[in-house]
């Protein structure tokens, strides 16, 4: 074990009773208190780190790359058979999930799916992992673990995969509250020290039109930006009505979408892309958000507690603001992209993807009809620095930093309040059930009508 003393720091906006580790990286510690947001955890407290630098379970070198698959819903089946479809030498050698029907219907579509070499699917009943604690088994048998679960249990999924040395591919979000978003950070700082590669779903960091887009506007196309415009709106996601027999539990944990603990709410598990668009452009986050929400046609039994609307003001520490709008109402405008406004120029990713001058003339458009399919690009990209045995990818802090963002325009819309960074960053509101059991009761529950409380702004504490 090698013990590191990190200085400590106050400048990112002079918050009390959090530090700051000034790292060796790419990040100059000047640019700290506008680029880096703060970690709070037994990790960094009083400055010091315990790194153990024992490296992945996969050596560059070795014959065959075995991946677990922890969650075996549609995207995690996607996942999987996207791993397999890369050009390196991988095999899927174990599953997990909390339901056995989903698991077996996750590994039936992968046979079906995968047309390439089927002795890269390899995964007896020994290696299939049902219930709640099924991820830990599965993570042990791989070099690479995919963690495509609800994103309430993204944070002690990665830990386990981290601390057992895993590299890691795991979708957005990667949590729903701020204690999740610290354990997220601390396993995202091991991972660099161990040298293990961490790809986050969000896939449009490997899209070819907006690295392209990201490329000119950071060599200063369209200038220093000035304000930005994100959007998801679209009619919604499936419903699961609740099943006679159905424990709570199991019920909520079927109908994730619609309960914070497992998804965050429709900001957070799928608006995240687009917040995450303009924090990569602008190469920071907000340090506070303000705005409005609610629930005015999604709003029966089967909905949960998430909300409908969101209009959120983020703010960055020069004081950009970025306008967020994401909305799940049948019948209302679509649209799901960003604008970005700048000094010199403005770009947006509605339709083609496109840069103009402040006059309105074109200077640049990609509609890359034949680019990769960007969710197989995050997957061969990673298997190829795996196979070689190259540390390149380091997705995870970015990842909880733009979720970060999200869950504060969550709480903003919530409370009607505004919520900065600081405060954000304090919170010790844990979403999660106390105990994972399907006899147990998650933290909400409905009334004797089989309503959920929801937020109302003005009243709800989400701090």
């Amino acid at each position: 074990m090698q013990t590191i003393e990190f200085p400590i720091t106050d400048e990112f906006i002079n918050l009390k009773n959090v530090v700051i580790m000034n790292e060796k990286s790419n990040i100059s510690t000047e640019n700290l208190s506008r680029r880096d947001f703060v970690r709070t955890s037994a990790l960094v407290a009083g400055g010091i780190l315990t790194l153990g630098v024992e490296q992945s379970a996969y050596a560059a070198g070795n014959d065959v790359i075995k991946i677990a698959l922890v969650g075996c819903g549609g995207r995690g089946t996607g996942a999987a058979v996207q791993a397999l479809k890369s050009k390196q030498n991988v095999k899927l050698v174990a599953m997990a999930d909390a339901f056995k029907d989903r698991l077996d219907d996750s590994f039936s579509n992968v046979q079906k799916s995968f047309s390439g070499n089927k002795d890269r699917i390899d995964v007896p009943d020994s290696n299939k992992f049902v219930g709640f604690d099924g991820y830990k088994k599965a993570i042990a048998l791989a070099d690479v673990v995919i963690l495509a679960t609800p994103p309430g249990f993204r944070p002690m999924h990665f830990e386990e995969a981290i601390k057992a040395g895993k590299h890691v591919f795991m979708e957005k979000p990667v949590a729903t509250d701020i204690p999740g978003i610290r354990k997220v950070l601390d396993m995202a700082e091991l991972a660099k020290q161990k040298k293990l590669n961490v790809v986050v779903g969000l896939q449009r960091h490997y899209q070819t039109n907006y690295r392209e887009l990201m490329k000119r506007i950071q060599d200063g196309m369209i200038g220093e930006i000035t304000s930005a415009q994100v959007y998801w709106n679209n009619d919604g996601v499936w419903v699961k009505e609740r099943q006679a027999g159905q424990t709570e539990m199991e019920y909520q944990m079927r109908n994730w979408y619609y309960f914070n603990w497992l998804c965050g709410d429709h900001i957070v598990e799928q608006h995240i892309h687009n917040i995450d668009v303009v924090n990569w452009a602008k190469n920071a986050y907000p340090i506070k958000a303000q705005g409005m929400g609610g629930r005015q046609v999604r709003n029966g039994k089967d909905h949960g507690e998430i909300y409908d609307h969101h209009f959120v003001e983020f703010e960055y520490e020069d004081g950009t603001i970025m306008n967020s709008q994401c909305r799940h109402i049948p019948g209302t405008m679509s649209r799901v992209s960003e604008f970005l406004q700048g000094t010199k120029g403005k770009a947006t990713t509605n339709g083609a993807t496109t840069i103009m001058d402040l006059k309105g003339n074109k200077l640049w458009e990609h509609r890359g009809k034949e680019d990769p399919d960007p969710y197989q690009q995050e997957h061969d990209e990673l298997f190829a620095a795996i196979a070689k045995g190259e540390f390149k990818f380091q997705d995870g802090e970015n990842g909880a930093k733009s979720t970060l963002t999200s869950i504060m325009g969550r709480l903003a819309t919530y409370s009607g309040q505004v919520i900065t960074l600081s405060e954000a960053m304090k919170s010790e509101i844990n979403l999660m059930p106390k105990t994972l059991a399907w006899d147990a009761n998650p933290l909400i529950l409905p009334d004797k009508d089989g309503f959920y409380p929801i937020a109302i702004p003005g009243k709800t504490k989400v701090i």
